[in-house]
């Protein structure tokens, strides 16, 4: 009887143990490894079994939101350089040696030297003093510098936290992408700059980089800004639990059309920057004593006019200027009739409540002809705007399956 009371508890542990071992291996696994990413050793063992996890995404997403930071910054900076006429007073490029700027008096008589072989000093600065030049230099070597710290930001804790374990096989395609990105960026800002540094002897215009290359600085400058804040901003905030409806489909979509809209009126300012479109007209809201200029379609053929003739810049400007206004305003509207999370209404509030400001802003820059501390918070309130277009739709966005 003690014999077949012991088979019958030892068949049962038995039974117990292989019945429940896939579980509980799988518990201790994924224990395991949630342990190991959330204390951050490093030794190679460990290393292995590091994943994503909710701790690893909010430094993650605290690090992109970060660089889109300093990203801001850079645009900001550079609009001003450009506002002060500082961005062609540096006439060479060099990754380490230019982070040293002149120190003694003869190396700024060499620097000013070479500054004065090219076409701005010849024909816009030609009476420029010494301490005149500083000032410019400056402005330029700030942005420069500043643009080597953005660098620096996406890419050396980059490597740490791909060291780490901290991404999975997605975000190690997006940091590559946008690592890659902050490097061809800079390569572009040179190639802008070069543009206002080549000889014109047919030309009379003031000396001044390509409009074309200035917007493709300032795009990229954008799409970098754009993904970096739209994939910080997913790992930090879990996606909203919304009710799928007809109106909220149809919200979504309208809050993308209204991004891209608030996306494309920034990247105008490109132009209207690069051929001093701002003063030109300085009335609102007709131009002169007109809605629509005589001077509108004055180049040949008449595609040119849309990137070359300050006028038609400036009329464009305006025009995407208040569609935007008008979509957020309508975006508004139609949000009051779907069911939205707290946090959703006050980000589309807020970007209702910018997109006022913002054209105020711009209507009064022009007004008083540009000032450049009035351009330039205009400038800024064009990324406030764009971030939170950005906000708006990581709200909406939809719960993955």
């Amino acid at each position: 009887m003690m014999i077949s009371t012991f088979r019958t508890a030892a068949m049962c542990c038995r039974r117990a143990v292989h019945g429940h071992k896939p579980s509980t291996l799988r518990f201790f696994r994924r224990n395991q490894g949630t342990i190991a990413a959330e204390a951050g050793v490093s030794s190679g063992s460990a290393t292995a079994t590091v994943v994503p996890n909710a701790a690893s995404n909010r430094i993650v997403g605290r690090w992109l939101v970060g660089c889109s930071g300093l990203v801001i910054g850079a645009v900001v900076l550079g609009g001003v350089t450009r506002l002060t006429e500082s961005g062609l007073s540096m006439v060479d490029w060099h990754l380490v040696r230019e982070m040293k700027p002149p120190q003694t008096k003869e190396e700024w008589e060499e620097e000013f030297s070479k500054y004065q072989r090219f076409p701005e000093f010849k024909v816009l600065n030609h009476d420029m003093t010494l301490p005149e030049f500083k000032f410019i230099f400056y402005m330029e070597w700030g942005h420069r510098m500043w643009g080597r710290l953005v660098g620096l930001t996406y890419v050396v804790p980059a490597m740490y936290f791909w060291k780490k374990g901290y991404f999975s096989r997605s975000m190690k395609g997006k940091v590559l992408g946008l690592c890659g990105f902050v490097f061809f960026q800079g390569l572009l800002g040179w190639y802008m700059v070069k543009s206002g540094l080549e000889e014109k002897p047919d030309s009379h215009d003031i000396p001044r980089v390509s409009q074309y290359r200035l917007c493709a600085h300032l795009g990229s400058a954008l799409l970098l800004y754009c993904a970096s804040l739209w994939t910080g901003l997913t790992l930090l905030q879990s996606p909203q639990k919304l009710v799928e409806t007809k109106h909220l489909m149809l919200l979504r979509k309208f809050a993308k059309g209204t991004g891209a809209l608030v996306f494309l009126t920034a990247l105008s300012g490109a132009f209207v920057a690069g051929l001093d479109a701002g003063l030109v007209y300085n009335s609102f809201p007709k131009m002169g004593e007109r809605w629509i200029p005589d001077d509108l379609f004055a180049f040949s053929p008449t595609l040119k006019n849309f990137f070359e003739n300050p006028t038609t810049v400036q009329f464009d400007h305006r025009i995407l200027a208040i569609s935007s206004l008008a979509a957020i305003t309508s975006l508004y509207l139609f949000s009051r009739k779907v069911m939205l999370p707290k946090r959703a209404k006050i980000a589309i509030s807020l970007l209702t409540a910018m997109a006022y400001g913002q054209v105020a802003l711009g209507v009064s820059t022009l007004l008083l002809y540009v000032p450049t501390p009035l351009a330039a918070t205009h400038q800024s309130g064009s990324l406030a705007l764009l971030s939170l277009a950005i906000w708006v739709l990581a709200e909406l966005r939809k719960v993955p399956k």
